[in-house]
């Protein structure tokens, strides 16, 4: 296609009559000056965004990697509703309710740490694990300050959450008041790559090193970086990371705000990989993306680091909407739909498999790779930085103009749908995949 074509295709997509620029809107990750505007959905049901007067819309990322068993499912939307005429919000420092009981008890099992703490959102539920790990420290008599975090991360974008996050475009405004924080490479691997075992070792031999200094926590995402480009590593190369923390008598926080619930093939990333964390985060598809939520799990251990009479012991933080009952019917409609049916994601690597095996066929297609419900490729630039800044661009126009929605990140192409989607809006996935890979030719 010719570069005018291609960039006829993105206005033609940009400019169609179903969007809208409300002058009032802030919009996430945009620059107001040159923002396009804002496809108008009104209805969504399953893996399909409905405008009104035009072709449905696959989602093929979930809305941001939140609707996890589909929009407007009817199970989860009558817990909410069935919970709204009963109790709506309630302080959550001073009461307790049905739904945060059950919610609390059901994770706990799940996940095998004893306590939950309930917050806002991924960011949040980052923000309470760095700072339960550094005031565990703390009152233990320790005043150690090194985090250890990996190259490449993502972990939200309230500020302790940036500060272990890469430091980018994003966070450079504020690099000055983030905390300091020592990094790792994150040894990513993809089909047919040979040289696993060498970085792998390589970063290992890095991770002793910063360990020699008492450490309060490393924090990861298990299995997958997601913003980072979904990057996967192996299972056996964060067993090893595991043991060198408690080697050096360390703390592991696993960010599970992508990973959890299914999204890697288990329930629990962490699960899947054979680790035993002290701390986890958890947000994303926790409600199935019905309502705002986070949740942080602390082992035993850790939360019996704050018991005291000296009111310094406390961990002094709080949210509004703490526990909100609403959100906790929410998450527990969720769990009650993932325990039904567990093969919907534990199977959901199987269904990309024989589709991406077809696609990365193309020359232009390197480092494939699946982890559970997330498939993902690399587009070929090389070092093109003006390729590179629009082949995402070209890639999402094009899928969008045959009813599929994706949003690359960068020169990385992936599919993380829901997990209701069918064989053949899968397949449809794939197909408008490749009508953007014709696009960029």
């Amino acid at each position: 296609m010719k570069q005018e074509e291609k960039l006829n295709l993105m206005n033609e997509t940009e400019n169609s009559n179903q969007t809208i620029q409300n002058p009032h809107i802030w919009p996430p990750f945009t620059q107001l000056t040159s923002s396009k505007p804002q496809l108008l959905v009104e209805k969504a049901k399953g893996a399909l965004l409905l405008p009104k007067d035009r072709a449905p819309i696959i989602d093929g990322i979930s809305s941001w990697w939140v609707t996890l068993h589909g929009h407007a499912n009817e199970y989860i939307a009558k817990a909410i509703a069935t919970q709204a005429e009963q109790l709506e919000q309630i302080i959550f420092a001073d009461f307790t309710h049905p739904q945060a009981e059950l919610l609390a008890n059901r994770l706990s099992k799940l996940t095998g740490l004893e306590k939950l703490f309930f917050s806002d959102n991924g960011s949040t539920a980052v923000e309470v694990a760095l700072k339960m790990a550094r005031q565990w420290w703390k009152n233990k008599g320790d005043n150690r300050s090194q985090i250890i975090a990996f190259e490449g991360a993502y972990h939200g974008d309230t500020f302790g959450a940036m500060a272990v996050g890469e430091r980018n475009i994003f966070s450079e405004p504020f690099d000055q008041m983030l905390f300091p924080v020592s990094r790792v490479p994150w040894p990513e691997t993809w089909w047919g790559d040979e040289d696993f075992e060498r970085r792998e070792k390589e970063v290992l031999e890095t991770l002793d090193h910063l360990l020699k200094t008492p450490t309060i926590a490393v924090i990861i995402e298990p299995l997958v970086q997601g913003a980072g480009g979904m990057r996967m590593v192996r299972s056996e190369f964060l067993v090893e990371v595991e043991k060198r923390i408690r080697h050096a008598n360390s703390l592991l926080i696993t960010d599970e705000v992508l990973t959890g619930f299914g999204r890697c093939g288990e329930l629990f990333a962490f699960q899947r990989a054979g680790l035993k964390p002290d701390l986890i985060s958890l947000s994303k598809g926790l409600t199935g993306g019905f309502l705002p939520m986070g949740v942080t799990m602390s082992s035993k251990r850790i939360s019996e680091g704050f018991l005291g009479e000296d009111p310094k012991q406390t961990f002094w933080h709080g949210h509004s909407f703490t526990a909100n009952p609403l959100g906790c019917a929410a998450a527990n409609a969720s769990l009650d739909l993932l325990e039904r049916s567990p093969q919907k994601y534990l199977d959901f690597e199987s269904r990309h498999l024989p589709h991406l095996q077809k696609i990365v066929k193309d020359p232009r297609i390197e480092c494939p790779r699946i982890t559970g419900t997330i498939s993902a490729f690399n587009i070929k630039v090389n070092g093109n930085k003006g390729y590179l800044s629009s082949v995402g661009k070209i890639m999402k126009a094009s899928a969008l103009r045959v009813g599929v929605f994706i949003r690359p990140l960068g020169d990385v192409v992936y599919l993380m749908p829901p997990l209701c989607i069918t064989d053949k809006e899968l397949e449809k996935c794939y197909f408008g995949i490749q009508e953007g890979l014709n696009a960029l030719s």
